[in-house]
């Protein structure tokens, strides 16, 4: 997580109301239209579901007390208007309440192919519409009450659980490769990379393996775990997850498919 934001998030009125104006709405609207001519046949089926009940339109940033309404009925989530950045220990604290912190400050033109922390598009039109599902919902608030107990040094291992599949997980759909991550749905670039190109590697999700695979935030992925249905995210809901945690430590990461970070000099 960045340690600063350029960014200054807008704070609801009293009836959760934002006034977004008129370039904030031209960049969700391009960003709308530019995910949705590559999503169809790409990201999960669960993903259309959920896009269809909360009913997101390329003419208007969405309200979250619009978006919360439809979550509450599904799922009995909600969403959390928060700043540009939050710790860990509040991001854990809202997801184990089943309140998904959405940051509502929407990227600039010069940030809009890609931005490092997640903004209103990206939490909204990645996220969201995953959370009307009973097997996404669980996983994410089973990850948040994890990480409430958890030590320092267990949250790491989580985060990577978390990284592979809510951020950058696939399924197999339809005997094909589907999108289910959300940083991989609000990505123009690495929608197509995630499913088409030869590079990454992809296998089938196994936990203590997730665990302990190191990541980039500011990369293409140079792998990817694979669900072998949905479903499996419920399953994983409800494994003793913990124990798999003190494995993974016990064992160490694997191998880095990645270049270390360039120093600023």
């Amino acid at each position: 997580m960045p340690k600063n934001s350029k960014y200054n998030s807008k704070t609801p009125d009293e009836n959760g109301f934002i006034k977004w104006d008129a370039d904030e709405v031209e960049v969700w609207s391009a960003l709308y239209k530019r995910q949705m001519s590559l999503l169809p046949h790409r990201a999960c089926d669960e993903y259309f579901t959920g896009l269809d009940l909360l009913a997101l339109s390329p003419d208007a940033i969405p309200q979250l007390t619009d978006i919360d309404e439809v979550l509450q009925q599904t799922t009995g989530w909600q969403t959390a208007a928060v700043p540009a950045l939050i710790s860990f220990a509040e991001f854990f604290e809202l997801l184990a309440s089943k309140r998904f912190p959405v940051a509502t400050f929407i990227r600039s033109q010069d940030d809009f192919h890609y931005l490092q922390e997640p903004d209103i598009f990206h939490e909204v039109m990645g996220h969201c519409p995953l959370l009307t599902n009973p097997a996404f919902a669980a996983f994410t608030e089973t990850y948040g009450k994890l990480g409430l107990q958890a030590s320092k040094e267990e949250r790491v291992f989580l985060a990577r659980l978390y990284w592979f599949t809510v951020e950058f997980g696939l399924v197999r759909q339809h005997g094909k490769l589907r999108i289910v991550g959300g940083g991989i749905l609000s990505s123009p670039k690495e929608t197509r990379y995630s499913l088409e190109s030869d590079v990454p590697v992809r296998q089938p999700m196994a936990v203590v393996d997730a665990l302990r695979t190191p990541y980039r935030i500011d990369i293409l992925q140079p792998l990817y775990y694979v669900l072998d249905d949905f479903s499996q995210l419920m399953d994983i809901a409800n494994m003793d997850l913990m124990p798999l945690v003190r494995e993974a430590q016990q064992l160490g990461l694997y191998q880095p498919l990645f270049p270390p970070k360039q120093q600023a000099s």
